[in-house]
């Protein structure tokens, strides 16, 4: 059997992983051999060791890429060369026909080794702006494929794609009665869902909880709160059921949800327009971040998919009225996400990373 071999990278958030997790089953199908290259100790490995246990994970060392000062800058460099190193011997061993980045920090030293090697280097960018790692792996890469029409601006025209949205196809599996019972819920109130990406929200999770007793007059609550960010006071609680985290319960529980209340992460918000999922979204404050979520979040409210609390004007008070205003627009938040095309599937991403192929 003439089995061709793909390698994918890209970690640090969730975000950096899900696009992955998706096409991995239908690279599969397809008689690919699939390799991972992530960090040590990231996010990337929990979730790709998690869902995949026979798939081949590959730990290098990765430096962080910060935008302000730090003495770690100083010392960072060597651990990504120290990086480069060993994705170059990984990829000289596994001889891959063609690399698969979805970016992150721990992306950049398989990207530099993949050109090294002479393999050729698809990325892909979910925000409507290239993150630090992407621009640095750009130069390096054969394309970039892109979610949000507006990042072509950002990139050289000879080499770049807007293919829009990639939704995983386990996420149209879900049902509501499944995922009611998990919190056990009944399907007399509605269900609003909250949760502040990946790694949590303090900031999101102490609003939530302030307004606790007034939403349980009205809503049941799915709180997706962060690793280490349960409440024990609120086990009990009823008509409130709160996860550190989530991975196969996920379709459930959106088809179990009337309304979203999110960060403004791109896979993240891709997901519940493709369902339907009328959302408040809360982006991570330029002050966090890049300001990459803001604009995600904008461009979403523009096209009448989403309401907008912004982090700095985030109190109590002003959390329950962006909650009531969801509800207020979410008819016509729904309208406006029907007429929406269909967003690609797995095998069709996976048709365009592999026709790059060496």
């Amino acid at each position: 059997m003439n089995e061709k071999t793909i390698i994918l990278t890209g970690g640090g958030t969730a975000g950096h992983v899900s696009l992955n997790e998706a096409i991995i089953p239908s690279l599969q199908e397809a008689g690919y051999n699939v390799h991972y290259i992530g960090s040590h100790d990231g996010i990337e490995k929990e979730l790709i060791t998690n869902a995949f246990p026979s798939l081949p994970y590959h730990s290098i060392s990765s430096g962080k890429l910060r935008r302000y000062f730090s003495v770690q800058n100083f010392t960072d460099p060597f651990k990504v060369m120290a990086g480069v190193t060993q994705a170059f011997s990984i990829i000289k061993k596994i001889k891959p026909t063609v690399i698969f980045s979805k970016g992150g920090f721990v992306s950049v030293p398989v990207v530099i080794a993949a050109k090294l090697a002479n393999i050729p280097v698809v990325v892909h960018e979910s925000d409507v702006t290239p993150g630090l790692a992407n621009k640095i792996s750009l130069p390096f890469a054969s394309h970039i494929f892109t979610v949000f029409k507006e990042t072509m601006k950002h990139l050289p025209n000879d080499k770049s794609t807007c293919t829009g949205s990639i939704i995983r196809q386990q996420l149209f599996e879900g049902n509501r009665e499944r995922g009611l019972a998990l919190c056990g819920f009944t399907a007399e109130k509605k269900v609003l869902l909250v949760m502040g990406g990946s790694l949590g929200s303090v900031i999101i999770n102490d609003a939530l909880r302030e307004n606790l007793p007034s939403l349980l007059e009205k809503y049941q609550i799915i709180h997706l709160c962060g690793k280490g960010n349960a409440d024990k006071k609120l086990e009990n609680l009823q008509g409130y059921c709160q996860f550190e985290y989530v991975t196969t319960e996920l379709p459930d529980l959106l088809y179990a949800t009337d309304f979203v209340v999110s960060r403004a992460g791109s896979n993240s918000i891709f997901e519940f327009l493709a369902l339907h999922k009328p959302m408040l979204l809360i982006p991570l404050s330029a002050a966090k971040s890049r300001g990459d979520q803001i604009l995600n979040a904008n461009l979403f409210k523009k096209q009448g998919f989403a309401h907008v609390l912004d982090e700095e004007q985030l109190t109590k008070e002003s959390f329950m009225e962006a909650i009531q205003m969801l509800e207020q627009k979410a008819e016509e938040m729904i309208d406006q996400m029907l007429e929406v095309e269909h967003p690609k599937t797995p095998k069709e991403m996976v048709a365009l990373i592999t026709q790059y192929e060496k």
